[in-house]
């Protein structure tokens, strides 16, 4: 576990995008909760994670 976080992960939550600052170095999301859009979306290609926040120690 990365020792940076503080949090604990959401349970059921899997994340793979590793440059996410709530990312735990495990696949999994610190972030205190998600948020999923846009509305329209109709299948999982047209959904992205709103909750995405770039990791600032991580170079891109």
């Amino acid at each position: 576990m990365n020792d940076k976080k503080c949090c604990t992960h959401i349970k059921g939550v899997v994340c793979d995008v590793k440059n996410c600052a709530y990312h735990d170095g495990e696949s999994r999301c610190t972030a205190g909760e998600i948020t999923v859009g846009p509305t329209y979306a109709s299948t999982s290609n047209d959904t992205a994670c709103a909750t995405f926040k770039p990791n600032a120690d991580m170079k891109q």
